[in-house]
C-alpha cells in the first residue's frame, strides 16, 4: 500500500510540475500551452484557462510572443458542421468566471511564426488586460497530448 501510495504522489507531482499558474490582481491564468509544429508552419496555436477571482468584470484585450510576429484572439464554433474561425477584439472574463481557451474551440493565435515550435519548448508571451494589465507568462510546447486538467466553461459559450 505504501508503494501505491508513492507512485500516486510522484505522479501527481509529476504532472502538477508540466502546469504553471500566474495571477494579477484578481485574475488568474492556470496552464498556458500550445503545441509543436511541423517546420514551414507559419501559425501556432495557444490555450490557457483563466479565471476572474474579482468582483468587477475583467477583459482579455490581446497580448504578443516572442515566436511570432503578431498574436490573435479566436472564436471557434460549429455552424452546420463546419469549424468557423473569427478574431475578437477582446474576450470579457465576468466576476467569479472561468473561461477555457482550448483544442477544437477558442483559442489565442501566434501568426507569422519566426521559428518552428518544438516539443518541450518554452516560449515567453504577455497577455494584456484592462485592469491587470500586462502578465508575462511562459507558454510550454506540447506534442500531440493534450494535457489534463479540470473541465471548465468552453470560452464559445461566453458573450462577446
Amino acid at each position: 500500500m505504501k508503494i501505491l501510495t508513492g507512485v500516486a504522489f510522484a505522479l501527481s507531482t509529476n504532472a502538477s510540475a508540466l502546469a504553471t499558474d500566474y495571477k494579477a490582481g484578481s485574475v488568474e491564468i492556470i496552464n498556458p500551452w500550445s503545441r509543436a509544429t511541423p517546420k514551414g508552419a507559419k501559425t501556432a496555436v495557444g490555450y490557457m484557462t483563466i479565471k476572474n477571482n474579482g468582483t468587477t468584470s475583467e477583459r482579455l484585450l490581446g497580448g504578443s510572443t516572442d515566436a511570432a510576429n503578431a498574436f490573435q484572439l479566436h472564436s471557434m464554433v460549429m455552424e452546420n458542421g463546419v469549424a468557423k474561425m473569427r478574431e475578437l477584439p477582446s474576450v470579457e472574463i465576468k466576476p467569479g468566471e472561468t473561461i477555457a481557451f482550448t483544442p477544437g474551440g477558442s483559442h489565442t493565435m501566434f501568426v507569422n511564426l519566426k521559428h518552428p515550435l518544438s516539443k518541450s519548448e518554452r516560449v515567453n508571451g504577455t497577455l494584456i488586460f484592462e485592469r491587470a494589465g500586462k502578465v508575462q507568462i511562459e507558454y510550454r510546447a506540447l506534442g500531440l497530448k493534450m494535457p489534463h486538467r479540470k473541465q471548465t466553461t468552453p470560452i464559445a459559450n461566453v458573450r462577446f
